[in-house]
């Protein structure tokens, strides 16, 4: 079972993803609302996956996915975008993301995504 943390500033999203995930194996770790506290709980629950926004307040999902490179060039980092973020989603793939996925997304490709990750 993977376990993954969501990082996301909006509330409905992450409990969104929450439900989805767990209802399809995962294990949700634990949420964050921004990029600062993402990093936090990434140090504290070593996920095997994060699921990030890009447009947060605090720190953006960008800037948090290099943090969490430097600490683990091993991260698995997924974006998770609105639509019309496309040059945002090259620079976190750049910084290290695997992938992304573009709100509004659909169960299905969530799992299907974050299971090939």
């Amino acid at each position: 079972m993977k376990k993954v943390l969501i990082v996301d500033d909006a509330a409905f999203i992450r409990l969104s993803l929450k439900m989805m995930l767990e209802k399809n194996g995962f294990d949700v770790v634990g949420v964050a609302e921004d990029g600062l506290d993402g990093i936090k709980k990434f140090v504290e629950l070593n996920p095997d996956l994060v699921t990030m926004d890009i447009t947060m307040p605090e720190m953006d999902g960008i800037n948090a996915v290099k943090a969490i490179m430097k600490l683990n060039p091993a991260a698995k980092v997924v974006m998770i975008s609105a639509m019309g973020q496309e040059c945002m989603v090259t620079d976190a793939i750049i910084a290290g993301a695997k992938t992304f996925i573009v709100k509004p997304f659909k169960e299905e490709h969530v799992v299907q995504t974050l299971q090939a990750v």
